[in-house]
């Protein structure tokens, strides 16, 4: 930054400073040092301004996460009439979508991009900004079409629709594209490797992520804070908490981030005195914990009924280091509180958070609700959340359990037909399993899978032995309006169940069972796992939204506190 004052001093004295090239240069310098307010100062006294000009500043807004002041100022060139955006004004103005999310002005602006011409010549920059843009604003089917149209994808290409399938849960679609990005020959980044390894995390692909680890140490990455900090993350979601702590001990230079990957690990497997601990230990190597620090803390006081700690380190943050709380941070306490049964002192936390409560919170204490079968006040919570959300399928399917477990029945159906009534469907369970290096995934009631035959021989040999072993079927969460019989049979068809029938056939007896699933696992899949762990004596992990569940010999790690 200071040589770049120096250079702009001496074009002053030479009299350059005035010259629209010079003045171009010094509104990009001044951005990408991080002095906004300098090259908006640059850019203001430019008279004759080119599409460079133009184009310098757009960047330097969506740089510093001002997309709509570049977008603005783009409105404002194409109104100035004076010159036509090209390829470096694309770029910005894509960038700016991505920055605010606005998927509805970057549709308008990649037509705008078509009619010009500047996509028809092949920029890998402008191709990847528009790319980037669908991926942001979380348009997987655009992000596509435009990956499928590029001629020559480079790393950054791939990287992005890597991300974009990850983050929309097409998890085999992620990993696939990695494989098809190696049989091009496109060496991979560390951010590459990193969103791979996410992938593999949201999968639970462990031994594709080992196999990955052993490219990153083969590559030069092991020095990598993000690389290794994204390895930590997968070990600890594909359920080996001990490989995760060994990366992070090995880790020759840690941030702030890696150590709160490490105490979100910790969280997840339920060892909230092993996090708090490391927590402790974060601040005396004198690390700044920040917002998401804290996120992870109150998880692992929650996962581990830690009241008085969780309350106590809610107000530390605001305290001790000056974090304003988000509604994220309110929603763990209140976890913690409302999974502790202490209802009303939830209700009073919400009434206490200085913003409007967002569904996020009203589904926290629904859940809590449910927990408790508390039905009256899950109704009421149920109403609020149908005003705010009313496309969400959530709030009504958490509401009719609720119902179930307190045995209205009639409730629980009148729910199940306000959902139809509405168009609105559950969210299918998906779980998925690797088995011998490839990834499977199952949908709740899925005949689809090439085994399907001896995956429903199995469950129905599990059913025999498990009912013997004391085993009773839990329908109560079942909102079809179907007959005992049939709502056995659907919670029997459920994804966990169908990813453990696959793995006990296509497995050697005894071997460990991972199992990821993209929602919370209920109460009858969970008291099944608990009996087809003992009866199989195997070991079987099971991955949810909340936390992990290590089943071993009829007993669970969560104590049944979930």
């Amino acid at each position: 930054m200071e040589e770049g004052r120096r250079i702009h001093s001496r074009l002053s004295l030479c009299g350059f400073h005035r010259a629209t090239i010079a003045q171009n240069g010094l509104v990009s310098m001044y951005a990408k040092c991080g002095c906004l307010d300098e090259a908006r100062a640059i850019f203001n006294g430019i008279l004759e301004r080119t599409v460079v000009s133009w184009s310098a500043m757009i960047g330097a807004y969506a740089l510093h996460g001002r997309g709509q002041e570049a977008l603005l100022l783009f409105h404002r060139m194409r109104n100035d009439g004076r010159v036509e955006p090209n390829a470096m004004t694309f770029t910005g103005v894509f960038n700016a979508c991505g920055v605010i999310e606005d998927l509805e002005q970057g549709r308008e602006i990649h037509a705008l991009a078509m009619a010009s011409g500047e996509l028809k010549s092949s920029n890998a920059i402008l191709e990847n900004a528009l790319l980037n843009m669908y991926v942001r604003c979380g348009s997987l089917e655009e992000a596509r079409k435009v990956f499928d149209t590029m001629d020559h994808p480079d790393a950054f290409s791939w990287t992005s629709m890597i991300t974009a399938c990850t983050e929309n849960c097409e998890l085999l679609e992620a990993l696939e594209l990695f494989h098809r990005m190696n049989l091009e020959g496109i060496p991979p980044t560390s951010v590459t490797l990193a969103s791979v390894l996410n992938a593999c995390a949201c999968s639970g692909a462990l031994k594709v992520g080992k196999q990955i680890h052993s490219r990153l140490d083969a590559s030069g990455f092991h020095s990598s804070v993000l690389a290794q900090t994204a390895l930590l993350d997968m070990y600890a979601k594909c359920g080996s908490l001990e490989c995760s702590s060994k990366v992070f001990t090995a880790m020759e230079t840690r941030n702030s981030v890696s150590w709160t990957a490490m105490i979100a690990a910790l969280a997840q497997h339920g060892q909230g005195d092993e996090a708090l601990e490391l927590f402790k230990e974060m601040n005396l190597e004198g690390m700044v914990a920040d917002a998401t620090t804290f996120i992870c803390v109150l998880r692992a006081c929650s996962h581990a009924g830690l009241i008085k700690e969780s309350l106590e380190f809610f107000h530390s943050m605001v305290e001790d280091y000056a974090i304003a709380p988000t509604e994220t941070h309110y929603c763990r306490a209140l976890d913690t509180i409302g999974r502790a049964g202490r209802l009303q002192d939830a209700e009073e936390l919400i009434h206490s958070m200085p913003f409007h409560p967002e569904t996020l919170t009203w589904k926290t204490l629904l859940n809590a609700c449910r927990i408790h079968s508390q039905a009256e006040r899950a109704t009421k919570v149920a109403e609020l959340l149908s005003k705010l959300a009313p496309e969400d399928s959530m709030a009504y399917t958490l509401l009719g359990n609720v119902y179930a477990a307190t045995g209205r029945y009639g409730d629980q159906m009148r729910v199940r037909k306000g959902m139809t009534d509405r168009g609105l469907k559950k969210v299918p369970g998906k779980s998925f399993i690797e088995v011998k290096n490839k990834v499977h995934e199952f949908v709740a009631g899925d005949r689809a899978h090439p085994s399907r035959d001896e995956i429903l021989l199995e469950l129905e040999k599990l059913g025999g032995r498990m009912r013997e072993a004391g085993y009773v079927p839990n329908t109560k969460d079942v909102l079809h309006a179907v007959n005992e019989e049939e709502k056995e049979q659907l919670i029997g068809l459920h994804s966990e169940k169908l990813a453990i029938a696959f793995g006990l056939i296509a497995t050697p007896p005894g071997t460990p069972l991972l199992i990821v699933k993209n929602l919370r696992v209920c109460s009858d899949c969970h008291a099944a796992t608990k009996v087809i762990a003992k009866i199989m004596r195997r070991r079987i992990v099971v991955r949810d939204t909340h936390r992990f569940h290590h089943f071993e010999d009829g007993q669970c790690s969560c104590k049944d506190y979930w």
